[in-house]
């Protein structure tokens, strides 16, 4: 059974920081993209980064590059999310994904095939 577990969301200012954790299991994890994916109310779900468990490539939305990291740990099987200089337009539910998205297409939600079940991120100005 796969699961995606996100922690670490809650409430951060702008300008300050937070950490998502998204801890999987029950996939051969080496073999996916991991990627995050934010929703806010009354908007369409929007891809945030993406990494290959080798760790060899990420990606980034253009409005998160440079503020945005993501990482994995191998051992812990967990993907991270480092939130740096966070902007009240961040404010939104972070969805964890894991898939094989072709990469072309590793920005479109379709490509993801599991899902966590989201953590709010909320950004005070």
């Amino acid at each position: 059974q796969v699961q995606l577990v996100e922690s670490g969301g809650g409430l951060g200012q702008a300008g300050g920081s937070l950490r998502l954790s998204c801890a999987a299991s029950g996939l051969p994890f080496s073999t996916y993209v991991m990627g995050w994916f934010r929703q806010a109310p009354g908007k369409e779900r929007e891809f945030v980064a993406a990494i290959r468990w080798s760790g060899t490539s990420t990606s980034y939305a253009d409005s998160v590059k440079g503020r945005f990291t993501i990482s994995e740990d191998n051992a812990k099987n967990t993907v991270y999310l480092q939130m740096n200089s966070l902007k009240p337009e961040d404010t939104a539910v972070y969805y964890c994904a894991a898939g094989r998205p072709a990469f072309a297409t590793i920005t479109v939600a379709a490509g993801y095939a599991y899902w966590g079940q989201g953590t709010q991120v909320t950004v005070s100005s």
